[in-house]
């Protein structure tokens, strides 16, 4: 090896995964990668049919990185910048939104963030001591509602487990890692269904994923949590539950029979158009087969008021099928040995100043949910994160951006998020954003919400920062390792910008680790595990334990789980207690007869990343056009044929897609997420093509299909909408 070159053992941060990678530094400089199959996490076979990591040399040194601080010198979104220092930015950042907090209070300033492969507890660190509770995200669409429910049914969330060793039964619902992501998790499914064992795959859309299935449940979006009470149903009916385990650790399960006698096969294949005869087979499968593992992913996240009912069933059907804590089925996680997020991001303390909460109305997602919440968690020692779990409607806050009601919001700090894709309702995060006195972009690219914004700062990003992935603090992992090497340019970790942010505004004692890699180094500090020993291996973790309810306690009695009733709760008295549906209570869907085709609006595919990478060249001659997928029969009502360009139409807004035409069920379409145009005009009207094929323009963050109750979910799956040829 040359004298002057280094291997540094280090991870891809292109997605959730962040896969373990060894890089050659010569001079500074990343000369190579390559795959590290000494450390976590890591897998031969994913490694090679990913698209994305062998693209890490040029993206780190794309000609459209932002390497420098750019401040806006002309009308907002006008595209006419000037490059500054850091000093520059941040004293110039720190004294706007000083002035802005001592006239409007400290709620004038929201934040914005996005995908998981970013460490977001330096910016919750800084809002908590700023004291302003408008942190904002998609975590009502996408995570919060699986740790509520599962919060709420078993005392903590689960870790699901599919495993090709014990898992007898596996049922994937609303998820297609097949196509979107190339994940570890694909493996381990194909590995599983080799071995002949039954798999159930609950889609609109016949996916690659659905393929491999013994069983494809075809339902119609947003139908979901009827389905499930109809495989309950079955299940009772058929005398092919757990007895001894509902009889024993189950809450109300009297109660959950009485609810279930409506939703009979034939009555569920009238609402979901899954056949009856599937329906009850699926059921017998998954019951007989134990353990049985069910996997959901995002697409039932973001049903708007069927989503929490969704979770709830599967919830309920875990359990009585005996699949709670269990291995090859589920486990309940636990707090981790480290320092949590929760204690990172210094929440206890910020609520101890009691926020003004812009969305006080919704019963969990907000601070007194939390705090009940809590309350039932601490019968076993366990906290939940609290920022992500609090964080503020956005909705509401770009409302108040535009209304000052309940009160003024006037400047924005964006991180790892382009609110102007990925929030719904893009015409209102536009009008929102243009009237703000203050926007701050910590990006990669000139995003199109970087395109309006008054300062863009250049991040930091793949192997120029270290990581430790922590799933926010609800388990008891972390891995990750070393940055390969120093920022190019003038890019900063986003760590860097928080803490000099909060000197500038009298946080300093706050902010005890000079570097990000000394705060990393810092919440391991409980383990005795330096930061050289962590990275050895880029893992800890304790091995998952099970049956923990069945644990005695120092009087002898079964600990049981941390809820009202010390059991599982297929009847929700904490529910019952916030005058909410204690069991699963499906509501009816949309219609209208101008909008006859059922929307979904949340498919991804690799190699893109939500609304990532579509500026690298090879990616868009792979994937070059914004695709609508439909059926045969629904292409052919509709005279398309495959490639024709068509606009779908809600009654929020129309975009622009090509068809593709494959297997899904009839009469609905699905549009794909987070598409831009980075080779148009990064500057207003253009805005990176922000207006032709954003399947956000179609989306209303709130309307009568959204959840106005408990978390805010609003609708991305079962939105009416309508085709019309260009």
């Amino acid at each position: 090896m040359e004298k002057n070159r280094t291997i540094v053992e280090t991870n891809c941060s292109f997605c959730g995964y962040q896969c373990a990678l060894l890089a050659t530094v010569e001079a500074g400089r990343v000369i190579k990668v390559q795959p590290d199959n000494k450390r976590f996490p890591y897998n031969n076979e994913i490694m090679k049919g990913c698209k994305r990591w062998p693209m890490i040399m040029e993206v780190m040194d794309h000609p459209q990185r932002i390497n420098y601080p750019l401040k806006r010198i002309g009308e907002r979104g006008s595209g006419r910048w000037q490059r500054i220092n850091w000093e520059q930015a941040l004293s110039e950042i720190a004294d706007k939104l000083g002035k802005l907090k001592e006239e409007f209070g400290p709620e004038t300033l929201a934040t914005s963030i996005g995908a998981p492969h970013t460490t977001y507890w330096p910016l919750h660190r800084f809002m908590s001591l700023f004291g302003s509770p408008n942190n904002m995200g998609i975590g009502q669409i996408c995570w919060n509602p699986g740790i509520w429910v599962n919060t709420l049914t078993y005392g903590w969330p689960i870790g699901m487990e599919l495993s090709h060793d014990y898992t007898e039964a596996a049922m994937l619902w609303g998820i297609n890692p097949a196509e979107s992501d190339n994940s570890l998790f694909w493996d381990t499914i194909q590995k599983y269904k080799r071995q002949g064992k039954p798999l159930i795959v609950v889609d609109p859309r016949y996916t690659k994923t659905a393929e491999q299935a013994t069983l494809w449940l075809g339902l119609k979006p947003g139908t979901d949590p009827v389905l499930v009470l109809g495989l309950i149903h079955v299940i009772i009916k058929e005398n092919i539950y757990h007895h001894q385990f509902v009889e024993k650790w189950c809450h109300g399960f009297d109660k959950l029979v009485e609810h279930i006698v409506p939703y009979t096969p034939t009555y569920v294949e009238g609402i979901t158009g899954v056949n009856a005869d599937k329906i009850s087979r699926a059921a017998r499968l998954f019951a007989e087969n134990s353990p049985g593992c069910i996997y959901n992913g995002r697409g039932i996240d973001q049903l708007g008021t069927n989503t929490f009912p969704t979770h709830r069933g599967l919830a309920i059907l875990r359990a009585i099928t005996g699949n709670v804590d269990v291995p090859g089925a589920s486990h309940l996680a636990e707090m981790p040995d480290y320092i949590p997020e929760l204690d990172l991001e210094l929440s206890d303390a910020f609520t101890t100043t009691e926020p003004v909460s812009i969305s006080p109305k919704l019963l969990l997602q907000s601070y007194q949910g939390y705090a009940k919440t809590r309350e039932l968690t601490m019968k076993h020692n366990k906290r939940l994160p609290m920022r992500y779990l609090t964080s503020a409607h956005p909705e509401k806050v770009w409302q108040a951006m535009i209304t000052g009601n309940p009160y003024p919001i006037r400047s924005l700090i964006v991180m790892g998020s382009n609110p102007l894709l990925t929030q719904a309702n893009t015409k209102l995060v536009y009008q929102a954003l243009k009237e703000l006195d203050l926007l701050v972009v910590l990006e990669l690219v000139e995003t199109p919400t970087a395109m309006l914004a008054d300062y863009v700062l250049p991040s930091a990003g793949v192997l120029e920062v270290p990581l430790i992935e922590t799933n926010a603090g609800i388990t008891n992992i972390a891995y990750g390792g070393k940055q390969a090497v120093e920022p190019y340019y003038e890019r900063r970790p986003d760590y860097y910008f928080w803490r000099e942010l909060g000197i500038r505004l009298g946080q300093e004692e706050k902010w005890p680790w000079k570097n990000y890699e000394d705060a990393l180094a810092g919440s391991l500090d409980p383990l005795g595990i330096n930061w050289e020993k962590f990275c050895e291996t880029g893992l800890y973790f304790q091995e998952n334990s099970y049956y923990k309810h069945e644990k005695t306690n120092e009087k002898g009695v079964p600990i049981g789980f941390a809820t009202v009733s010390g059991k599982i709760e297929l009847y929700s008295e904490f529910l019952k207690e916030i005058d909410a549906d204690p069991l699963p209570q499906p509501k009816s869907l949309l219609s209208d007869d101008n909008y006859p085709l059922t929307l979904i609006t949340g498919a991804r595919y690799h190699p893109y990343y939500a609304s990532s990478y579509h500026q690298i060249a090879y990616f868009r001659r792979l994937h070059p056009e914004p695709i609508v997928e439909m059926s045969e029969k629904t292409a052919s009502s509709l005279s398309l044929l495959e490639g024709d360009k068509i606009y779908l139409e809600t009654k929020n807004g129309r975009a622009l897609f090509q068809t593709k035409i494959t297997s899904m069920v009839d009469q609905v379409v699905s549009v794909e997420y987070g598409w831009w145009h980075p080779e148009l005009e990064a500057y207003e009207p253009e805005l990176g093509g922000i207006w032709r094929s954003n399947a956000n323009l179609l989306t209303a963050g709130e309307d009568e299909s959204s959840d106005h109750n408990l978390i805010g979910t609003w609708t991305y799956n079962g939105i009416p909408c309508r085709a019309v040829k260009e």
